[in-house]
């Protein structure tokens, strides 16, 4: 227990209405079993699916429920409650919690806590599947994702309602699990690690261009995982509309041109290059001063092609961990080796786009290949996934650095 990352950790569990709340009395179980101290918080509806006494049993501590408990308010114990607080977790998070705490609401306990509390805040949504799919929940959630917050799940299948999709609950060792990710050791701690993302844009007059869907959040994920895990981190981003993660050093560039020059200037610096961006293969041969007017005929324009940064870097002779993405229509694991190879990269990331699939989605599923393997990451918030990915990569760096102690000693790249 004393080497698990939630060893003497205070968790302050909130539960909020929803028949899931029953499967958080097993997530109390199982938090103090890896080592967390643990106390309660329920919302008024949370009560009335679980009674206060079995959490209290279960987490050794009183359980609170409401703002005017006067015996702890006479100290102050909300206060007192949101300093104890090194995690808030709430599990589950309904959809009425998530709007309020995303609206900055504090008319309960369980809210106030989570405004007067510098603790880093996580939910776990749990809730009728068309309530989550709904545009409402969704902007709350990505809103809260921009402030910080970490959602976990939700899981997909049959629901109590009868019906089936995403909107469950995630399993209590589940959640354990994401929790003492968030607080466990930082596997990239002092390494340097370059973030490409988004799209690029090349100009065909000064109103239009040439680009690509991508939304960035993939490539957005990818630097705050790596940051998450002690990582030194800069991002070179193309036009996106998505908030710096914290701790990330952001460099916005638009072209092809742009990335690479921008990238180039830190590759010298970097032990790790992960380019998740979907840089364009082509630009207009030439760029209109002014804006191009109709004609009445067709309009033909001559592409040249842009540099392959990824190549580029790929054939350099004292070159960083190198992991490059591939979205693809078809033939994933196909072309994906094939970039791997081509590239000379170390790992390769590649997941399927179409359709409500890959571009602007909020989730993703991605294929793992490197020379001699492969994984599957089954689809998930892509922030998840891109935790996941990030541990894979700090592996693949691991093995990189052994491989180096029983070679010729490299050039340093600090």
């Amino acid at each position: 227990m004393g080497d698990s990352p939630l060893a003497n950790l205070r968790i302050l569990l909130g539960v909020s209405g929803g028949i899931a709340a029953y499967k958080s009395a097993d997530l109390v179980r199982r938090l103090r079993d890896a080592g967390a101290q643990v106390r309660v918080v329920l919302t008024p509806n949370a009560a009335r699916f679980v009674s206060p006494l079995t959490f209290q049993a279960l987490s050794g501590e009183p359980v609170r429920s409401g703002l005017w408990d006067e015996a702890a308010e006479a100290a102050m114990g909300h206060i007192e409650l949101a300093r104890w607080a090194q995690r808030i977790l709430i599990a589950p998070a309904s959809a009425d919690v998530i709007a309020r705490l995303a609206h900055g609401m504090a008319d309960d306990l369980l809210t106030t806590l989570c405004l007067a509390s510098a603790a880093p805040l996580a939910l776990a949504p749990a809730m009728n599947q068309q309530m989550w799919a709904h545009a409402a929940t969704q902007a709350n959630v990505a809103l809260l994702r921009e402030r910080g917050v970490d959602v976990l799940g939700p899981a997909a299948g049959s629901q109590a309602c009868g019906e089936f999709g995403a909107g469950r609950l995630l399993e209590a060792d589940t959640i354990v699990g994401e929790i003492a990710a968030l607080h466990g050791p930082r596997l990239l701690q002092g390494v340097r690690v370059l973030v490409s993302a988004g799209p690029t844009y090349e100009d065909i007059d000064p109103v239009r261009f040439v680009g690509n869907r991508s939304s960035g959040r993939m490539g957005f994920a990818v630097a705050r995982a790596a940051a998450e895990q002690g990582a030194d981190v800069h991002l070179v981003a193309g036009p996106v509309h998505l908030p710096t993660p914290p701790g990330v050093v952001r460099v916005d560039v638009r072209s092809a041109r742009d990335m690479r020059a921008a990238v180039l200037q830190q590759i010298p610096q970097s032990d790790i290059f992960i380019s998740a961006a979907a840089v364009g293969d082509y630009r207009p041969s030439e760029t209109a001063a002014h804006k191009l007017k109709k004609r009445g005929a067709s309009l033909t324009l001559t592409l040249d092609e842009n540099p392959d940064i990824l190549a580029e870097i790929g054939a350099l002779k004292d070159k960083p961990l190198l992991v490059g993405f591939a979205a693809e229509t078809e033939n994933v694991e196909a072309y994906a080796r094939g970039k791997l190879d081509r590239k000379k990269l170390d790992l390769i990331a590649a997941n399927e786009v179409g359709v409500g699939v890959g571009f602007d989605c909020a989730d993703n599923e991605l294929y793992l290949f490197w020379p001699g393997g492969s994984e599957r990451l089954e689809r998930d918030d892509k922030q998840a996934l891109a935790r996941r990915l990030i541990v894979r990569v700090a592996e693949r760096n691991a093995a990189r650095h052994a491989a180096d102690k029983s070679a010729p000693a490299r050039r340093s790249r600090r």
